[in-house]
């Protein structure tokens, strides 16, 4: 592919993660009053890291896909591309279900998928181009993180998170 070609392919991917972040971004329009209401743990982070936490995150999952693209193409990595995109998918609708509709239960399951179907996703890029996976590691552990801090949250504020 040429030099045009692969900044097209780079920014199509990264419109895709980030098209994943607005959409969660439309169920989290209040959700820093909403968190910072919430009785947390002493290990929960500031409403204030999330944003550029997940910024970062979604950066480095646009250019993992990037890179998975640019070594098959689309019918050679079908498989790892399906399930980056089914990954992106869940990680939006974890933001409806935890902020949005305020269902902790339905929330911790789901993030429960979610953190399966990164993991899933990290295997299949590492299979194609091991930096690719390399670049999913970190979104694997705050994902990681975030499971636990919410069923932290759902089991402190049942009343809120019911």
């Amino acid at each position: 592919m040429r030099g045009r070609a692969q900044l097209l392919g780079l920014a199509a991917w990264l419109a895709i993660s980030f098209a994943a972040a607005a959409v969660g971004g439309l169920a989290s329009v209040r959700a820093q009053d909403f968190y910072v209401g919430l009785e947390q743990p002493g290990w929960a982070p500031p409403a204030s890291v999330f944003g550029p936490v997940w910024t970062v995150l979604y950066a480095l999952m646009g250019v993992a896909a990037w890179l998975v693209w640019r070594e098959r193409g689309l019918g050679g990595a079908r498989g790892a591309l399906a399930l980056f995109v089914a990954q992106l998918v869940a990680n939006a609708l974890w933001t409806w279900l935890f902020f949005a509709w305020r269902l902790g239960a339905a929330a911790f399951v789901e993030i429960l998928i979610l953190l399966v179907l990164i993991a899933a996703t990290l295997a299949a890029f590492s299979r194609v181009r091991i930096a690719a996976g390399a670049l999913l590691l970190p979104y694997l552990l705050w994902v990681a993180y975030a499971t636990a801090l919410t069923w932290s949250l759902w089991q402190r504020n049942p009343q809120l998170l019911g």
